[in-house]
């Protein structure tokens, strides 16, 4: 990631208002009347993925969103109000992992596991996926209007030196780990040296924000309150689309940023588990994770629907949504524990005190 791509590449308006092709998925038998409680991350799924699951299965789903991660993770750590499916970050996956938060799968009943890209499969956190399997993956980059800056840029340097308005999106690995790479320090740090380094850094050069964004950037960027803003890629190509226009940038800082993939997990105490699981495995079928990235312009870890042509050429072929090899190498995974999460939030919230955010 730390090689820079400039996103000059307009989206069609198309991508979002596509017809999405008939799955060949076949719903198992026993499920009829049912239902399913979804808790997602917003704007985050195609349109008809849920009433055609609901249509498939003879089901209902109950479908509840939530703005962080952190909120996800707070809900569910004070006990599963209900929940059968939820969306975490690979910063908050561990710790459900680690805390016993999560149901194991019962992998005879997902067999679509097999279409993953082996590379997003068999992580650190979870080698045998036995508790997730990856959904969308993408970047926190730049979102920025083009008009209002006088052209493209190309680094969180811009970002935090910028005489005008921005935002920062809170995100607290992202925002940190970019400090820590503007300081020369390993984005996954557990040096509580560092991490206060990254926090000062922040401060220092926080000046300019006026909104530290709940996973809204792109709406505070679309409506002129700021010219720039971190936020995940697809977020930044939804209003690229929606726009229609030459304004809006989406870039990959030359620094580096953090790349992530969420993941499908079965909270424990998850009412309908065996629900949960032909859910997995209907959204890992080729079409439907298909469907699902060509909707929100974020990358697949669906080998299959790569291989049999299914995702959208134009976003295929757009390396800031699936960047080349040699920019991959460049990118950061946040790697995180419980004591490295309480000194990183920690640091996050002096941040956010001392810029009155």
């Amino acid at each position: 990631m730390k090689n820079f791509i400039r996103l000059a590449v307009l989206l069609c308006v198309a991508l979002f208002t596509y017809s999405s092709a008939q799955t060949s998925w076949t719903c198992p038998e026993g499920f009829e009347g049912q239902t399913l409680s979804v808790y997602n991350w917003t704007t985050y799924i195609a349109e008809d993925t849920i009433p055609n699951f609901e249509e498939l299965c003879g089901v209902t789903v109950v479908y509840d969103t939530f703005p962080t991660d952190g909120d996800m993770l707070a809900r569910i750590r004070q006990g599963n109000p209900g929940y059968d499916v939820t969306f975490p970050s690979p910063s908050t996956l561990p710790l459900m992992i680690e805390e016993g938060l999560l149901e194991q799968f019962d992998k005879a009943n997902i067999p679509n596991m097999a279409n993953l890209e082996p590379k997003f499969v068999g992580v650190y956190f979870d080698p045998e996926n036995n508790y997730s399997v990856p959904y969308q993956w993408g970047t926190i980059g730049i979102g920025y209007n083009k008009t209002n800056i006088g052209g493209d840029i190309t680094s969180w340097e811009e970002l935090f030196s910028y005489d005008g308005p921005v935002s920062w999106i809170e995100d607290v690995r992202a925002m940190m780990g970019a400090a820590l790479l503007m300081l020369g320090k390993d984005p996954n740090t557990t040096s509580e040296e560092d991490i206060n380094a990254a926090r000062d850094f922040l401060i220092e050069n926080g000046q300019n924000v006026t909104y530290i964004n709940q996973d809204d950037g792109q709406e505070v960027l679309a409506r002129g309150e700021v010219d720039m803003t971190s936020e995940y890629s697809g977020d930044i190509f939804q209003v690229i689309d929606e726009c229609a226009c030459e304004d809006y940038g989406y870039v990959i800082p030359s620094e580096g940023t953090l790349y992530w993939f969420d993941s499908i997990v079965i909270p424990a105490g998850a009412p309908n588990k065996a629900l949960a699981e032909v859910f997995i495995d209907y959204i890992l079928d080729p079409q439907v994770g298909a469907d699902i990235s060509n909707y929100t312009a974020y990358g697949s870890p669906n080998k299959a629907a790569i291989d049999q042509g299914l995702i959208d050429p134009e976003l295929l072929a757009n390396p800031g949504i699936y960047p080349s090899e040699a920019t991959l190498q460049n990118l950061f995974f946040s790697q995180q524990d419980a004591d490295t999460e309480y000194l990183y939030n920690n640091a996050w919230e002096e941040v956010k005190i001392a810029l009155g955010q």
